[in-house]
């Protein structure tokens, strides 16, 4: 059995620990709601913009076709955007994710994809691509609490390109969509061609004047727009993150508080064993005498 100062020292430990959690955990409790709003104010923009999207590319005044809106026929060269968080300590949030991306690459392997890319935001996914010895072309870390466009545009817009020249068949983004504090959903879903189910249904018909030319309204719209998606699911992975840390914490606080709870109880049980023994011996010893 430990000798009382040993866990004495075991208590102390814990406790420090304890600590460290719990001021995490307020941390991110803090930088979650921050997160939420960030990530709901953005919501409308995006609702807006593909509106926009869908009557441009309904409508009937041009007869321009943008290569993002074209579905090919075979889907070879596949291009993927991994979203993850900079730090650890969030529990399983990025393990899902990583292993739905680690799944979708066996399907499209499986289903004769002969080359797959990938653009990692986020440090987390880029050291998995790395480990898993997959082709990166892009990657953007160290984002920190606020996303900001201008940092993310470059690497994505690398695989925008590719697809824009002809070089994939299509692009999907993985991410961890926020439902709520206690449930976050890792989510993968396609984001070039767009389809019809991600534009929506246009309400009614549109007549537009074009300026300068349709084309070149409908490019920036459509760029503008798989960015605005792109924002989107990095904001919505890091509420998810934000609120899978604070839950994490919690229960890493839990768990000391409940393991400093049953030291003691070993503690006080080893003192009294002690006090015991030492009576015995002055009893033994006197009765000697």
């Amino acid at each position: 059995m430990a000798s009382g100062k040993e866990i004495r020292t075991k208590i102390k430990s814990v406790q420090n620990t304890r600590k460290i959690t719990k001021a995490m955990e307020m941390v991110a409790a803090s930088k979650m709601r921050k997160a939420q709003d960030r990530m709901r104010a953005a919501r409308p923009y995006a609702e807006k913009i593909r509106r926009l999207a869908a009557n441009l590319s309904q409508a009937n005044v041009t007869d321009y076709k943008h290569a993002f809106l074209v579905q090919k026929d075979q889907v070879k060269r596949v291009g993927l955007i991994l979203v993850t968080t900079d730090k650890g300590l969030c529990g399983g949030l990025n393990t899902n994710i990583q292993r739905v991306a680690l799944n979708a690459m066996k399907g499209w392997d499986a289903s004769g994809a002969t080359e797959i890319q990938a653009c990692c935001i986020g440090n987390k996914g880029f050291g998995f691509m790395q480990r898993m010895g997959a082709k990166v072309v892009s990657h953007v870390v160290q984002l920190g609490d606020t996303p900001h466009l201008e940092k993310m545009i470059g690497p994505v817009k690398i695989m925008l390109d590719a697809f824009q020249n002809g070089e994939l068949d299509a692009v999907y983004v993985a991410y961890t969509r926020f439902i709520n504090t206690m449930k976050q959903e890792p989510v993968l879903e396609q984001l070039l061609p767009l389809t019809g189910e991600k534009l929506g249904t246009p309400e009614g018909s549109w007549d537009y004047l074009y300026e300068p030319d349709p084309q070149v309204v409908i490019d920036e719209m459509l760029v503008r727009y798989v960015e605005a998606l792109v924002y989107q699911a990095v904001a919505e992975n890091m509420a998810s993150e934000q609120s899978a840390r604070m839950v994490a914490m919690k229960a890493a606080s839990d768990n000391a508080k409940n393991v400093i709870g049953e030291l003691q109880l070993v503690y006080n049980k080893t003192r009294q064993a002690a006090i015991t023994k030492e009576l015995s011996e002055i009893v033994s010893g006197a009765a000697a005498v």
